[in-house]
């Protein structure tokens, strides 16, 4: 059952009255890595509650680039960001890695809000962090050089998707999509790697990155 599910931010944030509306109102969906779920532009329909996968939210960045806002794991929510006056996602959401996600209308999560005051308060949480969030990075593309957001970049990918045995971070991502989270250019990071590689920092070999001196490299970091 969907209610049963344990990453279902909806299910788990509201009344177990609630959930044969959720059954009978909710679709769970599957997607593959690369899929899009929704993208920029496009009427905000439908909101998403993340159950397996890993998903990449995105924004345009300029003609032709693209700038990474944040990554969902199981139990985030996605489409929120649509809600408001225009009703269109301000992003896009990719998948990174095959997953699923319980899927809901606009419509319905509205209703369910006006059930369930647990997940009001839930989603009103959620917005205040993300709000508290992009300030974060707003005030890093601003003080902050790109040697800064490179190494805070690193470091909460390595946090997101962990490392293997050899302490490689876990590499779902792509060098481009590193540069766009860190709000940087490919060329930035490729320089910025080689050299932070020749003087022992971290360890780069084709698409694996380990992190060798954490303490020199939060040093670039602007707290």
């Amino acid at each position: 059952m969907i209610s049963d599910h344990p990453h279902c931010f909806l299910c788990k944030h509201s009344l177990p009255e609630w959930y044969d509306a959720i059954a009978a109102r909710a679709e769970i969906v599957s997607f593959k890595r690369g899929q899009v779920l929704f993208t920029e532009g496009e009427p905000a329909t439908h909101f998403y509650f993340l159950h397996s996968g890993t998903i990449k939210v995105h924004k345009q960045w300029g003609e032709a680039k693209d700038l990474i806002i944040k990554f969902a794991a199981p139990g985030d929510v996605l489409g929120h960001r649509g809600m408001g006056k225009e009703q269109h996602f301000p992003v896009t959401a990719t998948a990174l890695e095959a997953g699923s996600a319980c899927c809901i209308t606009t419509e319905f999560f509205l209703s369910s809000l006006k059930v369930n005051n647990g997940l009001a308060i839930s989603m009103m949480m959620l917005y205040a962090g993300e709000l508290q969030e992009a300030e974060h990075k707003m005030r890093n593309m601003v003080h902050m050089d790109v040697k800064g957001r490179i190494a805070e970049a690193l470091l909460t990918i390595r946090t997101i998707f962990g490392t293997d045995a050899d302490g490689n971070i876990n590499n779902l991502l792509t060098k481009q999509d590193i540069a766009s989270y860190a709000g940087t250019t490919y060329e930035t990071l490729f320089k910025v790697l080689n050299e932070w590689g020749q003087e022992g920092i971290v360890a780069v070999a084709g698409k694996d990155i380990r992190i060798v001196k954490e303490k020199k490299l939060r040093g670039f970091i602007l707290y």
